[in-house]
């Protein structure tokens, strides 16, 4: 059974999505303050995070930038009232997966954990792995394990970077809209909000060894720019 923690203050708002997890047979931890969030944390690791950004001890956001610095791979929901733009650019920024805002529907949400461990689980036992080259760099993608590695050493990515590295590159060279990136990588539509799959981009640009590993074409979207190695 999945553990879920969820970080958020208001108590009616907690119990709630506690109760709607647990009815879809998730393991529901419910925290109101940080403090008590790290102390869960300390004690075990959960599969996912919900968290609240506005927290009566702290904010979200420096909470999940700690939970990240430990955690790559640990899919985490932002839960919040907070609905501008940038709120939500810098949400993405910190590693989030996903951004849901207040007024939410408790079936929506639900739908998007599930969305979001669907796309997280490891698929198999069994290995496939695909390789390209870009200079004298090599990249290798393995589908099953969800583990990318360059030149040998592994990059972590978050389960949404993973998903827009495997997109690009097994469409490559094609050209891939920001609109194809938000459709194929997620299960969801973040509405207007294209800007989120530049947010991911940079991410996982800071992370790769080469920025050139993927190309941006301006005004349209992106393009891998590495090169299938056949086996």
């Amino acid at each position: 059974m999945k553990l879920i923690y969820i970080v958020e203050d208001h108590e009616v708002i907690r119990n709630g999505v506690v109760q709607y997890l647990e009815l879809s047979g998730f393991d529901v931890k419910g925290y109101g303050t940080l403090e008590e969030a790290r102390a869960a944390f300390q004690e075990r690791v959960p599969d996912m995070l919900i968290q609240d950004i506005m927290l009566p001890d702290g904010d979200g956001f420096s909470f999940v930038k700690e939970v990240r610095s430990k955690n790559q791979r640990l899919p985490i929901i932002f839960l919040t009232a907070r609905i501008d733009e940038s709120d939500k650019i810098m949400g993405f920024e910190l590693g989030c997966d996903d951004y849901i805002t207040k007024p939410f529907s408790p079936k929506e949400l639900v739908l998007r954990v599930e969305a979001l461990f669907r796309r997280s689980d490891v698929q198999g036992p069994q290995s496939s792995s695909r390789s390209y080259s870009l200079g004298e760099s090599v990249m290798v993608i393995d589908e099953d394990e969800h583990k990318l590695t360059i030149d040998g050493d592994e990059i972590t990515l978050t389960a949404a970077e993973w998903r827009i590295v495997a997109y690009l590159a097994s469409n490559s060279p094609n050209l891939i809209s920001r609109a194809q990136i938000l459709e194929e990588c997620f299960d969801y539509s973040f509405e207007s909000y294209e800007r989120v799959v530049d947010t991911h981009i940079k991410n996982i640009r800071a992370k790769l060894k080469k920025e050139a590993w993927i190309e941006t074409v301006r005004g349209y979207g992106y393009r891998f720019a590495g090169k299938k190695i056949d086996k």
